[in-house]
């Protein structure tokens, strides 16, 4: 018997690259799971693969769909926010197009979908919300407007969720990953330091998942060296700039 099986789990943001690896490694534990993402062919693709799995077509950047999908998905046992958008832009290079799409799916969709999971887990007490955000979000990085910023606002978030439901019986976790071979990161044309394997990805979202630990960073010593930098002075790091 696994921690997983028997349990139901809304994974958002499943239908490629991490959601996906997490969604095989979860099932094979015997989780039950309710999969959504904006591609409804990819997931009924993936849902013919898995035995325990429901497709759950759903925009992110829609209220009333989100609305309707939670409805849809009835009782849960935990959610996991993986929806992800991401452009490589510097700031000369602005695109509020891309910029404010890029903030709805990364942060704004984790509002909806955690509105209407969040009050029936503080009811029931308990409940796994599992939050994947990114490394990018300790430190402003070059040719990151829209994307740093929003992972920024999904770590706050889920770091204020962790004062205030302590003790409530309802579980927080953040999992930052570094870089992951998907095809968003295939639009960047910079060497990316221990870039990762989908599937090797999703074994740290599950590992951290196993437990009640609250914060997961990987790679290391990636992830040591991005909050190393997010610890140094301005001074430091904008020196010349």
């Amino acid at each position: 018997m696994t921690p997983f099986a028997g349990k139901t789990y809304w994974l958002v943001g499943a239908s490629h690259g991490l959601g996906r690896e997490v969604a095989r490694q979860l099932d094979r534990e015997e989780a039950r799971l309710i999969l959504s993402a904006r591609s409804e062919d990819a997931l009924q693709e993936l849902t013919q693969e898995l035995r325990h799995a429901t497709a759950l077509p759903m925009d992110v950047t829609d209220t009333n769909a989100v609305a309707e999908a939670a409805r849809d998905a009835g009782p849960l046992d935990g959610v996991i926010y993986n929806a992800g958008a991401y452009e490589p832009m510097r700031t000369q290079d602005w695109d509020s197009g891309s910029v404010l799409q890029m903030s709805d799916v990364n942060f704004t969709g984790a509002l909806r979908v955690l509105g209407e999971v969040v009050p029936g887990f503080v009811r029931q007490r308990r409940g796994e919300i599992t939050l994947v955000g990114s490394l990018a979000g300790y430190r402003g990085l070059p040719a990151s407007i829209g994307y740093g910023a929003s992972k920024a606002a999904l770590i706050s978030l889920a770091e204020t969720m962790r004062y205030d439901l302590k003790g409530s019986g309802v579980t927080v976790r953040l999992v930052n990953p570094g870089f992951i071979k998907t095809r968003l990161t295939v639009k960047n044309s910079f060497r990316m330091p221990q870039l990762l394997e989908p599937e090797d990805a999703a074994r740290h979202v599950v590992a951290a998942m196993r437990t009640r630990r609250f914060r997961t960073d990987f790679p290391r010593p990636f992830s040591f060296a991005i909050k190393a930098l997010h610890l140094l002075p301005d001074l430091i790091v904008y020196r010349g700039k």
